[in-house]
């Protein structure tokens, strides 16, 4: 069920979503409370944290149009409410990755 949430709230906002203030956002879990009442969702997006505060606001703004998509495309007797957070996974993925990047130029082996 999680899965299939995260698939339908990515193409919504692939598809259906025009707000400007939306930056490149990519949908990375999705978790559904045991009664399907509640969802969150964790975004991850590009760009500087004013960006990733407007995309978050956006989307917060947007739950209620994304929610009745939801309910729309997947049948369940409630259509869950959404909450969207930030995944900075990505981030510190990419500073350790530039950490290790910068100790190797530091360090080469032989």
């Amino acid at each position: 069920m999680a899965e299939q949430l995260k698939v339908e709230v990515s193409r919504i906002l692939l598809e259906e979503l025009k707000d400007p203030r939306l930056g490149f956002v990519t949908v990375m879990h999705a978790d559904i409370s045991a009664d399907l009442q509640h969802a969150h969702v964790s975004v991850s997006c590009l760009g500087t944290e004013e960006e990733r505060a407007s995309t978050l606001a956006a989307l917060t703004q947007a739950r209620g149009f994304i929610r009745k998509l939801i309910g729309q495309r997947i049948r369940l007797r409630y259509t869950p409410e959404l909450t969207f957070h930030l995944d900075r996974s990505l981030d510190a993925q990419f500073r350790i990755q530039e950490t290790l990047n910068r100790l190797h130029k530091e360090h080469p082996t032989s």
